[in-house]
């Protein structure tokens, strides 16, 4: 098939088949990728954002505050939860299907050139960089906000090498079969980000995590900011936002509002509201405007209110899961507003861990498990058999996702809410279906 005759569908299927023909590659050949098709935009301001958990917010309240500064903003961000074009965002709006196209045929064609040398073809993750990357060359953005994929030190994003920033969000235990079975190990891979000079911002909530981080910028030569939990205070927790101060002298009579009800989102907001400090300490900003900015941000898929009564998290860790049990008890409910947990998962994440922590820690009134759409899901009776390992509360097991929907609903009893988590392919398979009206609240 020529590329002129590719459609939006087939150019969706295409790269969805890429990882059935190929792998990751080294560094130096994504750099080589991306000096063929032009080295677009690496003269841009680039943001480079690693972490376990967090990063996507982070970059989200990042962006959110450049455009309220009337800065052009591009955004490299993944998974995405319903269409792939999700991933290449400009000013906060996905590229539409057509610009999506024309840049996949010119990368595409790239791509038919170095095969043509014996080149191996780019992986997934590596071809939609390198159309992000030419959409943003394409558009007047001053910012570019790149989110990594996994770890950070081997990420293709990594191949970009003079970011303005370096920031690195919260660390814990994920993809341990790729990254290292430490916290410490896995500090190493996202510090992996950290180059040379440039500045480095990251949370300083693990110790160990931390020291490894400061040790890597030290070696580099590159100043680094740890943002500690003494940083904000937490002022109020409600179902629909978190309040908090900073605290610098600056702003600590200063209240930042989240309206995404987890208290994690305090920390990933402070995050980048000093990182938005740095990128424009020489300029004249407008404090107030970046309030409003935070206070507005929509991110799907982290404690969202995505119809009522149904909150959908992206919780897939177990550091994840630790960080949303802490914002369900921090809204308090009684026994009849007791939660009703949607969960499923994928096999090569730390399930039975994330079930344990589940049942010990939050009083819900029913679990819910069911399948994802991939090949790694885990099958609802298995993951209905760990629940009961650890909880004598109801558990259901329905295979089905809209069977799920429905389970979970009839178990909440017109009080309290459902809380859908353990996989961002749930997260987005929900989505599709709340497009289609096929959830009744």
């Amino acid at each position: 098939m020529r590329s002129e005759t590719f459609t939006y569908a087939d150019a969706v299927a295409y790269i969805e088949e890429i990882p059935k023909f190929t792998k990751k590659h080294t560094l130096e050949h994504t750099k080589e990728f991306l000096r063929r098709l032009g080295n677009p935009a690496v003269n841009r301001k680039i943001i480079h954002v690693a972490g376990t958990n967090g990063k996507g917010s982070v970059c989200a309240y990042l962006q959110a505050i450049l455009m309220a500064e009337g800065k052009n903003t591009g955004f490299f961000t993944s998974p995405h939860l319903v269409t792939v074009n999700e991933r290449i965002r400009v000013n906060n709006v996905p590229v539409d299907n057509e610009t999506f196209l024309r840049i996949f045929c010119q990368v595409l064609g790239v791509v038919r050139r170095m095969e043509q040398e014996e080149m191996e073809h780019p992986s997934y993750f590596e071809f939609l960089f390198g159309m992000g990357m030419k959409a943003f060359d394409e558009t007047d953005v001053e910012y570019i906000i790149l989110e990594t994929g996994l770890g950070g030190r081997l990420d293709a994003t990594n191949s970009i090498e003079r970011p303005a920033l370096s920031v690195i969000t919260s660390i814990s235990l994920d993809h341990t079969d790729i990254l290292g079975e430490t916290i410490r190990q896995i500090a190493g891979e996202k510090a992996g980000i950290i180059k040379p000079e440039v500045p480095v911002i990251y949370d300083g909530s693990n110790t160990e995590a931390s020291e490894v981080i400061r040790n890597t910028a030290m070696e580099r030569g590159a100043p680094c900011r740890e943002i500690s939990k003494n940083a904000f205070e937490i002022r109020e927790v409600t179902r629909k936002y978190i309040a908090f101060s900073r605290g610098n002298a600056y702003d600590k009579d200063v209240i930042y509002q989240v309206p995404i009800c987890g208290c994690y989102q305090a920390m990933n907001a402070e995050i980048a509201i000093c990182a938005a400090e740095y990128l424009m300490r020489d300029e004249d900003i407008c404090k107030e405007r970046w309030k409003e900015a935070v206070a507005s941000l929509q991110w799907e898929g982290r404690m969202e209110q995505a119809a009522p009564h149904l909150i959908i998290d992206g919780a897939h860790n177990p550091g994840a899961v630790e960080a949303f049990v802490e914002s369900v008890n921090a809204l308090g409910f009684n026994q009849n507003e007791a939660p009703v947990i949607l969960f499923s998962a994928v096999r090569d994440k730390k399930y039975e861990q994330m079930i344990a922590y589940l049942c010990e820690n939050l009083n819900a009134r029913a679990y819910v498990v069911t399948e994802v759409d991939d090949a790694r899901k885990v099958p609802a009776d298995e993951l209905g058999r760990v629940f009961k390992r650890y909880t004598a509360k109801k558990v259901i097991c329905a295979s089905d996702v809209d069977d799920a929907l429905r389970a979970a609903r009839e178990e909440r009893k017109g009080a309290g809410d459902v809380y859908c988590l353990g996989s961002l392919y749930l997260a987005g398979m929900i989505k599709k279906r709340l497009e289609g009206g096929g959830y009744l609240a």
